[in-house]
């Protein structure tokens, strides 16, 4: 997959960029609740999980919009990927511990569904972190946590500062006034990615949930 280098000196993100790298560097995270009421209806009705689909949504997004696929390539150079693939989390009820896996994104959501479900059912007894093989570098993160809803989520990731792919975090759902709703929380770097961005991320993920049918069945 194409990786983009940035032309950092006539980049208009310069000057931000910059000052959240070198002066005052930082991540922040915003946590909302996605309306899937529909969403969830459907995929009941059509004998499809949930899961893969909120993959899915994230993914389809992510690689919509450039600021969520920034990243230095192995030279340590600021670019953007062409297309990112999602890695998420399963559970090992078992043994009670967490695996992350990885599926090559698709623009087809049929397509992406089976190698998820498929994915998922190979690896779903694994007792190890990361059981798949061959991880590309163009991943983002999702993690899943299933047994609770929030109204906040922060991870305090303790490097050096300067890991630019955003990570999400979705969360029990909130049955409220009979509707379905989806905690998520967007971790992002502010060196590439704003608060515009992420209202912007987050009206889209709400949009993609409202059309449903244009997506579902492709």
């Amino acid at each position: 997959m194409n990786f983009n280098l940035i032309d950092i000196e006539n980049w208009p993100r310069k000057e931000y960029y910059l000052h959240y790298m070198n002066q005052l560097r930082c991540s922040y995270s915003l946590t909302t609740n996605i309306d899937i009421t529909r969403l969830k209806t459907f995929l009941k009705q059509t004998n499809r999980k949930i899961y893969p689909a909120q993959i899915y949504m994230l993914a389809t997004l992510v690689n919509q919009y450039q600021e969520f696929r920034m990243n230095y390539n192995s030279d340590g150079a600021l670019g953007y990927w062409d297309q990112l693939n999602p890695s998420y989390t399963i559970f090992n009820k078992s043994s009670e511990t967490f695996s992350s896996i990885w599926t090559e994104y698709k623009q087809s959501f049929h397509e992406f569904y089976e190698h998820c479900i498929q994915d998922i059912a190979q690896y779903n007894q694994a007792t190890s972190l990361m059981p798949k093989p061959n991880q590309p570098a163009n991943s983002f993160t999702v993690s899943s946590l299933p047994w609770t809803s929030f109204t906040g989520f922060n991870i305090n990731a303790f490097t050096d500062g300067s890991y630019l792919p955003p990570i999400f975090t979705l969360g029990k759902f909130i049955e409220q006034d009979n509707k379905t709703l989806m905690p998520i929380a967007i971790q992002v770097h502010h060196a590439v990615c704003d608060g515009f961005h992420v209202g912007r991320f987050i009206n889209a993920l709400q949009q993609l949930a409202n059309d449903y049918h244009t997506w579902l069945n492709t």
